[in-house]
């Protein structure tokens, strides 16, 4: 018997299946919220649908559609969040550099609509 080598104690490794894939994730939270409360251009909805459909094919068990409509979902939330939240900033950027513009031409436009009387007139002598 050799013993010069210490054993190790673990079972030897089974052999089976490999270890399955994760399943997918459905984004369908993220999509109600972008469909209820920011819903740009209808992608909240669309993102809805794609995520319903993930769903429904990670129950089946068809994994690899359900990838694939998690993926749209996914993108079309990323969508939906990005329009609802750029739009504003660069609908109030816009408004915040009018109100500039508009606030220095008034000031440049004052001297031009006020008429100063002066004492001495030329005309009138």
């Amino acid at each position: 018997m050799d013993t010069s080598y210490p054993r190790e104690e673990r079972p030897p490794p089974k052999r089976g299946s490999p270890p399955a894939a994760p399943a997918p994730r459905d984004h369908l939270v993220w999509a109600i919220f972008n469909t209820l409360y920011m819903n740009f251009c209808c992608l909240g909805f669309v993102a809805l649908a794609f995520a319903i459909k993930a769903r429904d094919r990670k129950v089946s068990g068809d994994v690899e559609a359900a990838r694939h409509f998690s993926s749209k979902a996914r993108c079309y939330n990323a969508l939906a969040t990005a329009g609802s939240v750029v739009l504003p900033l660069l609908l109030g950027a816009l408004i915040v550099t009018g109100v500039i513009h508009l606030s220095k031409l008034a000031q440049d436009s004052v001297g031009f609509f006020t008429y100063q009387f002066s004492g001495s007139d030329d005309e009138d002598q």
